[in-house]
């Protein structure tokens, strides 16, 4: 079956709304999103760019802290129009993955997939539905929990047992984010915890004290987005903030597998945004002992301020603490 083709002189603004309703109101487990290939081509050309650009920010992570996913096969459960997957061969290359497995509850959507997954990567095996039983590789999932009652959540997490590692994008919004923590702590006996952590310990976002926190994190969108008439005209019509894109994550691996989890051990992770103030700047930091709000004073670390008021994104710190003040000797960008 051949792909319908969107371009932004020809898009069917009244689906894109009907697919943004959707979405917002997690009709997609009841199989209501996608009625066409025309659908899946509008989306893939708007809706999935603004989740690849979190792809990105996520792998391009993951890449800073030196992890690859082990090699094999991929699946990419709740493919939509398989933008994760693709992201994730695209960043990684094609010589770590031996097949693509993709599945949604919409055969609409795996043909979509499917097809453009081959389209990008001609010498990919690529196949529709799950795997059989056994190891499942490097397990994909986006933005699905919104979608997924109690029991099909379930089935997520024993999907999650069957596989080496396990990548996971989800919005940055506090039930998302909340409900991700939840699988974290039910797969981490099992699994090494790569990211966003910097520790396996229990999420110190699960104390009663921080309950109205999240983890997530925002990616940047790309240069000169907001001067791109057409997506500036897709922002206005669907009522989309273009420079807001947060994002929470998990990356699980194997234990025993490959990767020396060791290396950033006792460092801090930045919870989303950095407060940046006149001589000093407020740093919501998750590390093995908890998550709290630490103080970085100007004087005390000049250049990571400075990249701070430069609105760098900055995910990893690394120094002292004492009567929550912060003296970081290291810093890490992606």
């Amino acid at each position: 079956m051949m792909n319908a083709e969107a371009n932004w002189d020809t898009l069917d603004w009244a689906a894109l709304v009907r697919l943004r309703e959707g979405f917002l109101g997690g009709a997609g487990g009841a199989g209501a999103y996608w009625q066409s290939s025309a659908d899946l081509a509008a989306y893939d050309l708007t809706f999935a760019q603004r989740i690849a650009w979190k792809w990105e920010a996520v792998l391009a992570e993951l890449k800073m802290r030196g992890w690859m996913p082990p090699p094999g096969r991929m699946l990419d459960w709740g493919c939509g129009s398989g933008v994760a997957s693709r992201c994730v061969v695209r960043e990684f290359g094609l010589e770590k993955f031996t097949a693509l497995h993709v599945y949604d509850h919409s055969p609409l959507a795996m043909d979509f997939a499917t097809a453009r997954a081959k389209a990008a990567f001609p010498q990919l095996s690529v196949a529709r539905g799950l795997p059989e039983q056994g190891n499942i590789g490097t397990l994909v999932l986006s933005h699905v929990l919104n979608e997924l009652p109690d029991a099909a959540r379930e089935s997520v997490l024993q999907l999650a047992r069957r596989a080496d590692a396990v990548l996971w994008v989800e919005p940055g919004a506090h039930a998302e984010s909340r409900a991700l923590i939840a699988m974290r702590e039910r797969l981490r006996d099992e699994f090494e915890v790569i990211a966003p952590c910097t520790h396996g310990e229990t999420c110190g976002l699960l104390t009663t004290s921080n309950e109205r926190h999240w983890c997530h994190n925002f990616a940047a969108p790309p240069p000169g987005l907001q001067a791109d008439s057409d997506w500036v005209r897709f922002g206005q019509r669907i009522g989309l903030d273009l420079r807001s894109l947060p994002y929470s994550f998990l990356v699980l691996e194997r234990r025993g597998l490959q990767s020396d989890t060791a290396r950033f051990a006792g460092w801090r992770r930045i919870v989303g945004a950095p407060r940046v103030y006149k001589g000093f700047a407020k740093l919501f930091c998750c590390q093995a002992d908890g998550v709290r709000d630490l103080t970085l004073q100007k004087r005390d670390a000049p250049k990571v301020f400075r990249q701070l008021k430069d609105e760098e994104l900055m995910l990893l710190v690394q120094g002292g603490e004492e009567k929550d003040k912060l003296a970081p000797v290291d810093a890490t960008l992606p």
